[in-house]
């Protein structure tokens, strides 16, 4: 009988499948990026031969396009972290607030669901728990995509929105807070020894919006590990037993994070700090009165389009946190 070959692991043959089409879509962008610059050298040598001021706006706007295709370019040669490649796990939770801040926390759930539909992205929500009035109290949720670690860990700590409460029948302006946590999606079998009588796994009725992402039966998982506090939920799957398997490999992910984290003595490289959902700990702030502004309070990075941020057009944030953590 022949031995098992490498493509007789259904696993590892879609791995090498996605590794060898993210090199072959890395060569058609350079090649594209080659060609855009030579058609902009011939648009150049067309307006000096014809004299003709009108061919700017066109030379303009393809030297746009090519600065912004090389910069993201640039910036991906940056995610060269261990877990950079890997898929993203989210976890949104609203602070105090009650309904500001579980609409606050659905407003961004949806930018980083856009965001992520922008880059060609799936997104697959694990847990949901909907707000009281509306909103959402806390999502968890993944990010499927080449490098959507690396992007989005970013995004980790406490993000505050100022305000005109639509809640707020005297109108008053109204601060709120969410805080993200960002891990990556480690799939192999790590090396994490979790005893049983330092967890406590309990069952609960799933919920989701509408129905339409959650399998709404008795069948949702949740894990407490005592020593360290860290809790993990899932309730996507379709049975208790797949539920129970996707919250264990989160807390092992966690686990394995943590312990990389204390040998490095770098805690906030990996993780991030998810501090106190509250005052003076947000890592960016999303003003809609009594001006328009956001800005990251880490690397002074600012945008005056709110909606178009919040429509998903984060990548200047992005980009503005891998230039700073690698200077």
């Amino acid at each position: 009988m022949q031995a098992p070959g490498f493509w007789d692991d259904p696993e590892k043959s879609n791995q090498k499948m996605r590794e060898s089409k993210n090199l072959k879509d890395t060569v058609d962008t350079m090649n594209a990026l080659t060609q855009q610059y030579d058609d902009i050298l011939t648009l150049i040598e067309m307006g000096y031969e014809d004299n003709d001021p009108a061919i700017i706006p066109d030379i303009e706007e393809e030297l746009r396009e090519f600065k912004e295709t090389f910069e993201n370019i640039r910036i991906s040669t940056l995610l060269s972290g261990e877990y950079d490649k890997n898929n993203a796990i989210l976890k949104l939770n609203a602070g105090a607030g009650g309904t500001e801040s579980c609409d606050w926390c659905g407003m961004l759930y949806r930018m980083y669901t856009r965001w992520a539909e922008r880059k060609g992205f799936t997104v697959d929500v694990i847990d949901y728990l909907d707000g009281d009035e509306a909103g959402i109290k806390s999502v968890t949720f993944q990010v499927n995509g080449e490098n959507a670690y690396g992007y989005l860990k970013s995004e980790k700590g406490v993000h505050r929105l100022v305000r005109i409460s639509p809640f707020n029948a005297q109108g008053k302006r109204q601060t709120s807070f969410v805080s993200l946590d960002v891990m990556p999606d480690i799939e192999e079998d790590l090396d994490v020894e979790i005893r049983d009588e330092d967890i406590r796994i309990d069952t609960y009725r799933s919920s989701g919006a509408g129905g339409q992402h959650i399998n709404k039966t008795s069948s949702a998982i949740r894990i407490t590990h005592f020593p360290t506090g860290i809790v993990v939920t899932c309730q996507n799957e379709r049975s208790q037993f797949q539920n129970k398997d996707k919250a264990m490999q989160m807390l092992k992910a966690k686990l394995y994070m943590l312990r990389q984290e204390e040998n490095a003595e770098k805690l906030s490289g990996i993780r991030g700090d998810v501090k106190e959902i509250g005052w003076g700990n947000q890592i960016r702030s999303y003003v809609l009165q009594p001006y328009t502004m956001v800005k990251d309070h880490r690397t002074e990075e600012e945008s005056g389009n709110v909606n178009a941020v919040l429509d998903g057009e984060i990548d200047p944030f992005i980009n503005a946190y891998l230039r700073w953590i690698n200077t």
